[in-house]
């Protein structure tokens, strides 16, 4: 029998109770970030269409951003709050604090040769991730000026993750999962004034012809997407200054401490070198994509990357809250071998996101060119790019819910000390995908709708591998969770059904176009399919955790 077998129904109700008003804080936080996100992604769309100028940012900007993930957020992140936790459990603050100094120096050690290398190298990193660039030397040499701007941001950024974690183990969820709002910010704001700087007639130019058809040849995109690479920086130095006050707070001071054969060091690297691995085999998925959508001429790596901009937005909603808040939680849950607790937490974290991230999948997929062009047709961005990033939408939102899935099951693994079945499940991808891709863009000729669908599928595969494989080490989480999974699905079609009724009478009898119809379908979208919803999960017996409640209550 396991140790949490005498837990109290009270206790597991009020630690569900917990976890949902965190995920909820948490929620809310990420929610501002995605929306600048978009707001950021829309002055990116409107400036610069989907083109030469934004397919070299986009590529350039994957480059740090794979650092990042390999390194910064996802890794070292899992890695670290797990390490802290046990720490600060088993041996006490003072140890805990001694581990965070040391794994930061340890980091700027890391990281700034590495910031060095990504400068000189840029070229030769160039022309791997997106050979097909070649063909047009220009658009090569503006990506290896953006990629040596941003490089810097990788540093930036690990800094803030590490600052995230320290505040997460504390139970401080609301400002590091805002200080993601605040790089969006720094870098639209930033950006646009490094733009104005450098290019203003082309700036100027833009925005007298908003809602025409500007003319591409207007000299100064180049220049200007130079000032939104330097403004990324300033949004990245932001994400880490806004967490410096909370973290005084809670006591963190630091120390010019470096010994790396500290154990918690090496207990850090131990889990994070397979962590850094599977992240890899993610984004080498990335990287052929990228090969890939190379190929297709201007306009399909930003097709793509508009798409995905939609899908970070639930992913970071219901995945992400939800798995940074039960990490700390799984952690505890491991360090006292109470896997009944622990099966409960993933239990309930699986469901929350189930219930938000299937229907949102479905409305992706469904209302794809009404929610792309209302966000993006403006400026450069025309009707033609909104239809070809609504099919890369419905191609990605196929695998939401095991995007969002992969990010509350993964922690569970980290706190039982195993980061390599992640890894191993994330080796398996790459082939995976390499063989999706070849089979949905080569030979059914799918382009970017084969790329973003062969990233789903590889997604959802990932998921219900980790799923098994966790079932088998430390318990089933109920049988009733399937049925609450299927649930879901028959009240999203009762959804989709009332939302597809209001929609095809604005489209047929309502005589608007453009913009005022894709807010008003939009608009029947949320009216009609939110309550639809709602009310199918009442009367199905769907248990949702809602969020609205646990907003209204003090976070821990």
């Amino acid at each position: 029998m396991g140790a949490g077998s005498g837990r109290t129904e009270t206790a597991e109700t009020s630690e569900r109770g917990q976890l949902a008003r965190r995920a909820g804080v948490v929620s809310a936080a990420v929610f501002a970030s995605r929306i600048l996100g978009l707001v950021r992604e829309q002055t990116f769309a409107t400036l610069f269409g989907a083109g030469r100028e934004l397919d070299a940012f986009v590529t350039a900007f994957r480059i740090p951003n794979l650092l990042r993930d390999l390194f910064a957020e996802g890794a070292l992140s899992a890695a670290f709050v797990a390490t802290f936790t046990q720490h600060d459990e088993r041996r006490g603050a003072a140890a805990a604090w001694r581990l965070a100094n040391r794994v930061l120096n340890a980091l700027v050690l890391t990281l700034v040769p590495i910031c060095l290398a990504g400068i000189v190298f840029a070229p030769a990193i160039t022309r791997a991730i997106a050979p097909g660039f070649s063909a047009s030397p220009g658009k090569v040499a503006l990506t290896v000026q953006l990629t040596r701007i941003m490089m810097p941001f990788l540093l930036l950024v690990a800094l803030a993750a590490l600052a995230m974690g320290i505040l997460n183990t504390r139970n401080r969820f609301g400002i590091p999962a805002l200080a993601s709002a605040f790089f969006n910010l720094g870098s639209i704001l930033g950006g646009l004034a490094c733009a104005w700087w450098l290019a203003p007639d082309y700036l100027r130019s833009v925005v007298l012809t908003l809602g025409d058809s500007p003319s591409p040849d207007v000299p100064g995109a180049e220049r200007a997407i130079v000032g939104m690479a330097v403004g990324t920086l300033i949004g990245g130095l932001l994400q880490l200054l806004v967490q410096l006050p909370s973290l005084r707070r809670v006591g963190f001071r630091y120390r010019p401490l470096l010994d790396l054969g500290d154990p918690g060091v090496h207990q850090v690297v131990r889990l994070m070198a397979p962590a850094t691995i599977g992240a890899a085999a993610v984004q080498i998925n990335v990287f052929v994509n990228s090969n890939f959508a190379s190929y297709l001429g201007d306009g399909p790596v930003s097709w793509l990357n508009v798409a995905f901009r939609f899908m970070q937005l639930p992913i970071g909603l219901f995945g992400v809250a939800v798995g940074t808040v039960v990490l700390p939680t799984l952690s505890r849950h491991a360090a006292h071998a109470d896997l009944t607790a622990l099966r409960a937490t993933v239990r309930q974290g699986l469901l929350l996101t189930a219930v938000l991230s299937i229907p949102a999948a479905a409305a992706l997929a469904a209302f794809g060119v009404p929610i792309v062009g209302l966000v993006y047709e403006h400026g450069h961005f025309h009707r033609t790019d909104t239809v070809a990033a609504a099919q890369a939408l419905a191609g990605y939102a196929i695998g939401l819910a095991g995007y969002a899935g992969i990010k509350v099951v993964t922690p569970a693994f980290y706190a039982l000390n195993d980061a390599r079945t992640p890894m191993r499940v994330a080796l398996l991808s790459i082939g995976v995908n390499l063989a999706l891709n070849w089979l949905f863009v080569r030979q059914l000729g799918l382009a970017h709708l084969g790329l973003a669908a062969s990233t789903s599928f590889v997604a959802l595969a990932n998921f219900g591998l980790l799923v098994l494989i966790l079932v088998r080490r430390v318990g089933s989480f109920g049988a009733g969770l399937a049925a609450d999974f299927g649930r879901i699905g028959v009240a999203t079609l009762a959804m989709l059904s009332a939302a597809a009724v209001v929609d095809q009478v604005i489209v047929r009898g309502v005589p608007l176009a453009g913009l005022s119809q894709y807010a008003l379908r939009v608009g029947a979208l949320l009216a009609a399919g939110l309550p639809a919803y709602h009310f199918a999960c009442r009367g199905l017996g769907v248990p949702v955790p809602t969020l609205r409640r646990a907003l209204r209550r003090p976070a821990t």
